[in-house]
């Protein structure tokens, strides 16, 4: 039995009264079934947490199996997209396993049940069965070939199963009760025609399993314990039971199915057919988009796994679907970027400024920090010369006295160097500022000991080199949907709320220090946000993606509309 300090969620508490009335500790068992039809996304992270994390807090082995039992929309490329990211995330499964397995197992129970006067070979249309299922009011009526004989059956079956039919020409159908309360019980399909090659099994079979009687049997076979699912699934529990009923023998474990709530993340979408929409109409580049909801585009993006899996832990288990604002999952990420990124220049939207003072042809290299929150410090060199790109919001000509940035007539302190004064400026024909002219203290050079180095000014402002500067592709990622729920209104298009300014490309310029960043690397550029070094990134042309900024500014944005 476990011993858990922590409080109990209610899936816990299912688990250690099962644990309590007799389940041995050495038979607890769980899964992650992903179908492999599209790469995961959020709400998958949340499954992945909770059945991976049981694992840990109970010492117990975690499957990961792959529901591929249709092979028309599944792809190798998603079953290592999964693996991926599911070790991306920290967790390690002990069997990895496929649905496609027990192919030949679950026929032969389709041919036990077929035996038993439980199962059915049914020609009827999809439409056809929809009439006669009924309405989840009226009872439904018993198809004309519900009493074909068992010899019949097995003969169609198997022709079936030999390719002999064509798609949507005969299906197998258990035989339970067409009066039931729950639709999913009156005789629910069991076995589908499919002319696809399986990206496991090839041509082998020309049969496939359906979801409900696959998954259960699946769990039986490797004798999970506890199969959790999301909410959505709680009508098929009864259809999950009464097939194990079908062959559960009293030796082994019976698997429990149990269900927790979608958490539901704003201004996203999670269906697996939407993302897919997005990617094949070309509102984002790929599944791996930095703007997606998927796993593989949040590790893009440069989310870590660590924040992610505290996202996870922090909105928890419930019993009810509900939204959570995805401004939590920035915190989360923003929390754990702030202790782990060194802290490097960049500026995003150059001004070029000269120092007039400063020596022709000079340059020195100053000592910058890294990471003040490293639990060892450590500092790089920065160039320093005569003319730097500042940013462009970083200086007004004229200010009142709550602008603590650049001014003429005021001092500004650059981080890590020298304190400036704003002398003049030089403007184009149209009147925009082109370059900055300042003055600058010798004397104040950060960290020099001198008594100019320790004068105090009330701003600091961030810098770049421009003779050792390196351009760089700068991608501004916004959130994908304009509206925090677009799956909300169920008579407008999601795709309507499509955000037009989700991405911008600009260019910017970082210090040469980030020249050897290679993808994936995390940095604050700062007073900006966070950044990562993006896939397509090369020596030649650098690229970063914007991760989060330095605090929640869409909370901003949404108060003053």
């Amino acid at each position: 039995m476990s011993t858990k300090e922590k409080s109990l969620n209610f899936i816990e508490q299912i688990i250690e009264e099962d644990l309590k009335n007799g389940l041995s500790q050495d038979k607890l068992r769980f899964r992650f079934p992903p179908e492999p039809n599209g790469y995961l996304h959020i709400g998958h992270a949340s499954s992945i947490c909770l059945n991976f994390g049981l694992g840990l807090d109970y010492n117990a082995p975690v499957n990961l199996r792959f529901d591929d039992t249709n092979p028309a929309k599944e792809e190798q490329e998603f079953v290592d997209a999964i693996k991926n990211d599911v070790e991306w995330l920290g967790f390690k499964w002990d069997q990895e396993v496929y649905a496609s397995d027990y192919f030949q197992e679950l026929y032969d129970w389709a041919i036990l049940l077929i035996k038993k006067g439980k199962a059915y070979v049914d020609n009827l249309s999809a439409d056809e069965i929809a009439k006669q299922k009924g309405t989840p009011t009226q009872p439904g009526v018993n198809s004309p070939n519900r009493d074909r004989s068992v010899e019949e059956n097995l003969d169609l079956f198997e022709r079936m199963k030999n390719g002999e039919f064509e798609e949507g020409e005969y299906i197998l159908r258990a035989k339970i009760d067409m009066a039931s309360n729950n639709m999913l019980m009156r005789d629910p399909i069991m076995y589908r025609i499919i002319n696809a090659s399986h990206h496991r099994t090839g041509v082998n079979w020309k049969i496939y399993p359906m979801y409900d009687w696959a998954h259960g049997e699946s769990d039986y076979i490797e004798q999970i314990s506890h199969s959790f699912c999301t909410l959505e699934f709680l009508p098929h529990r009864e259809l999950y039971d009464w097939f194990l009923d079908q062959i559960y023998d009293n030796e082994k474990v019976r698997p429990k199915q149990r269900e927790f709530a979608r958490r539901n993340l704003s201004h996203t979408v999670v269906s697996k057919r939407k993302l897919l929409q997005l990617v094949n109409e070309g509102h984002v580049t790929a599944w791996d988009d930095p703007r997606m909801s998927t796993i593989s585009g949040m590790r893009r993006r440069g989310y870590t796994p660590t924040a992610i899996r505290n996202f996870a832990d922090t909105i928890g288990i419930a019993k009810r679907t509900n939204l959570i604002d995805v401004s939590l999952l920035e915190f989360c990420v923003r929390e754990d970027l702030n202790k782990i990124t060194d802290r490097v220049m960049a500026v995003l939207d150059p001004v070029k400024m000269i120092i007039t003072n400063y020596p022709e042809g000079q340059e020195e290299w100053l000592v910058a920090e890294n990471n003040p929150e490293a639990e060892e410090l450590t500092f790089r060199k920065v160039p320093f010369s005569k003319e730097l790109y500042i940013e462009r919001e970083d200086f007004l000509e004229e200010a009142n006295n709550k602008f603590f940035r650049l001014t003429l007539g005021k001092e500004v302190r650059l981080k890590n160097a020298y304190i400036i004064k704003g002398e003049s400026v030089v403007k184009d024909e149209n009147g925009n500022i082109t370059e900055i002219h300042v003055t600058y203290d010798a004397d104040s050079k950060s960290g020099s000991g001198t008594e100019a180095s320790k004068r105090k000014v009330k701003g600091t402002i961030h810098w770049v080199s421009i003779p050792h500067a390196v351009e760089a592709e700068v991608r501004i990622y916004d959130r994908l949907f304009t509206h925090e729920n677009p799956d909300g209104n169920k008579e407008v298009d999601f795709k309507e709320y499509i955000n037009p300014d989700s991405l911008k490309v600009i260019t910017g310029y970082v210090e040469p220090s980030l020249k050897t960043a290679v993808s994936g690397d995390k940095f604050q550029f700062q007073r900006l946000g966070y950044f990562a070094t993006d896939k397509d990134s090369t020596a030649e042309k650098m690229v970063f993606n914007k991760t989060v900024g330095l605090r929640d500014t869409w909370a901003k944005v949404e108060s003053k509309e």
